[in-house]
């Protein structure tokens, strides 16, 4: 992160109210918040599913995803980074592209970034590459009737991605959860049905 940024961002994220309601309600980021929401008005996670996390470090989607498909569900979660233990989820480290996975998923979370190197075009050209990956994998894992939930930006390729998924979903909605911050750029796909 830039020095001219990370100060703003520091005081912005310390005084967040969504970053203070995580560390009280046990949480480990913001972001289960934003799955949280999406969830309550979609109604995507029930108990008994098995769930797919991509990019789930540091865990708060696998927190509300774990919590919700109790009792009977599973729910598989990938990184690259570390990810402390989580109860009711079995954590891979490494790549998802390299997912080991039997079976089929109900639903699979894709909240995967790469690193940010602050190069818009190349930022938004290395994010677009990783959802349209995770949107391959989850047309491979899902289950007819499956749900896949994928963070992606604004930008230049925003239209091709939401134009590739309606291609390889029966229905794709956009949703931007109030816990994602109003001048964010991140907005999410909801895709419903591999096809």
């Amino acid at each position: 992160m830039a020095k001219s940024s990370s100060k703003p961002w520091l005081r912005r994220h310390i005084t967040d109210s969504y970053v203070r309601k995580a560390k009280e309600q046990g949480y480990r980021s913001r972001a289960a918040f934003k799955l949280q929401e999406i969830d309550e008005k979609e109604k995507l996670l029930r108990p008994g599913m098995t769930v797919v996390d991509l990019g789930a470090a540091p865990g708060g989607w696998s927190q509300i995803a774990a919590q919700r498909v109790r009792p009977g569900g599973r729910v598989v979660a990938i990184d690259l980074l570390d990810m402390a233990p989580i109860p009711g989820v079995a954590f891979q480290k490494g790549d998802f592209r390299a997912l080991v996975f039997d079976g089929r998923a109900d639903v699979v979370l894709s909240d995967v970034s790469p690193n940010i190197s602050g190069i818009r075009d190349a930022d938004q050209a290395r994010v677009a590459e990783l959802v349209e990956e995770a949107a391959a994998l989850a047309r491979k894992v899902l289950a007819p009737g499956g749900v896949f939930l994928v963070k992606v930006f604004h930008g230049g390729r925003f239209s091709t991605l939401l134009d590739d998924m309606k291609r390889g979903f029966r229905t794709v909605q956009v949703c931007k959860p109030g816990a994602s911050r109003s001048e964010s750029r991140e907005t999410y796909l909801l895709a419903r049905g591999p096809k």
